[in-house]
């Protein structure tokens, strides 16, 4: 798929209020499933499904990684069952994103820097992707600083907990962000419970 179709398809299942697989990494067997939230001139926001059907977090991703969009698919078939499932029992969505989204507008706005900037003010965990790593390697932690260039972040790694790591990443590097879900929420408890550095909220 090119970007316009790519943008297209983003565009009409966001109308539709319909669930869709992004794709983005090297390897086809991962990819991001949910509803289209809102979509600017270089990143989609995706509100995320997991395979349970429960809600998982908000995730941006840039438009030029996307290399296709499906959608009528059997998996997101089953993922819409569950998230049903879910709903019935009263699990489909913990992080309250509904009634997030329900007050934070992001139409008409710099999805990323939105988002990033969120993170940084109000000291959230953040789970980001760059492109040069294409999803083989997520780096969790927090904002320490933000320019309109470049951020640095302070994240671990779950391979090495020796300490606490930085990395400054340019802005227009970043291939994914993730936001509010269980990976921010894990990553905030290995902070607390491992470095003993707590976090605003």
């Amino acid at each position: 798929m090119d970007l316009s179709a790519i943008r297209q398809t983003l565009v009409i299942n966001q109308q539709q209020g319909t669930l869709v697989e992004v794709y983005n990494f090297n390897d086809d067997d991962m990819f991001d499933v949910g509803f289209v939230v809102a979509i600017d001139e270089l990143f989609v926001l995706l509100l995320g499904l997991d395979w349970d059907g429960k809600i998982n977090g908000l995730t941006a991703i840039r438009l030029t990684s996307i290399h296709q969009v499906r959608e009528q698919t059997d998996y997101l078939l089953t993922v819409s069952t569950k998230a049903k499932v879910a709903q019935n029992h009263g699990y489909f969505d913990i992080w309250h994103l509904q009634e997030y989204l329900r007050q934070h507008s992001f139409k008409q706005v710099n999805i990323l820097r939105t988002l990033l900037e969120e993170a940084y003010q109000q000291h959230q965990a953040v789970v980001l992707g760059t492109d040069q790593y294409k999803g083989s390697d997520d780096f969790q932690g927090y904002l320490t600083d933000l320019s309109a260039i470049n951020l640095t972040l302070h994240y671990y790694n779950s391979h090495d907990l020796s300490s606490l790591w930085e990395y400054e990443i340019l802005i227009a590097k970043v291939d994914y962000l993730r936001v509010h879900g269980y990976q921010a929420a894990q990553t905030k408890a290995i902070f607390e419970e491992v470095f003993h550095e707590g976090s605003g909220s």
